[in-house]
């Protein structure tokens, strides 16, 4: 039986790249959680998320950078580049969350907006989990699952929390705020989505 041998070496790093990723985004998630749990909202949390956003852009660098250079990757490049986009995405997405937050300053939260940061964090945490499977290519489809539903429970979140907006405020200004705020915490939650929808390609490719 011959023996398989490979002259250049496969680039495995991604794997790790993606897991620190991922915790980066889990760390500003619940930074956002925690930024909301007091009234008013501890507004300069958004400068600590702004930090792990740096590091986000940093690490999407570094990594498309070590793409650049390397000729034998452990799954597809372009998925790689694919997963690194949109989990640079989502950090963003958390960041513009916080951001908004600390721009319009309300002194409590409108409801709606607590359950959507609480998707928003159980997300993170569930993308987080999917990443240390991707490497054995076995045991993510349950949480690209969990995340597929909690986007479905974001949605119907989002569309209670806009309909009591309109119904009970009567300051068009604070309107224009809050729907503001609850459409992007809901976007957060797409771009949580999206990155369980390459997730899965990824699998079903290596099935």
């Amino acid at each position: 039986m011959a023996l398989r041998f490979r002259l250049i070496p496969r680039e495995e790093k991604f794997f790790a790249d993606f897991i620190a990723f991922t915790n980066e985004i889990s760390s500003g998630s619940r930074l956002l959680e925690g930024m909301v749990a007091a009234e008013p909202p501890t507004y300069e949390t958004a400068d600590a998320i702004k930090e792990i956003e740096h590091k986000c852009d940093q690490l999407a660098h570094e990594v498309y950078q070590r793409l650049h250079r390397t000729f034998v990757t452990p799954i597809d490049r372009e998925d790689i580049h694919s997963l690194t986009g949109a989990l640079d995405d989502v950090m963003d997405a958390v960041d513009a969350s916080a951001g908004l937050i600390r721009l319009y300053r309300p002194e409590r939260l409108r409801p709606g907006a607590p359950e959507l940061i609480r998707i928003i964090a159980a997300s993170t945490e569930a993308l987080g989990l999917a990443m240390q499977n991707l490497e054995a290519k076995h045991g993510v489809s349950p949480h690209v699952v969990e995340i597929n539903r909690l986007e479905n429970e974001a949605d119907r979140v989002h569309q209670q929390a806009i309909m009591q907006l309109f119904d009970e405020e009567r300051d068009p200004v604070a309107i224009l705020k809050w729907k503001e705020i609850l459409d992007q915490l809901e976007d957060t939650t797409d771009r949580c989505e999206d990155v369980a929808d390459l997730l899965e390609g990824v699998v079903l490719k290596h099935a």
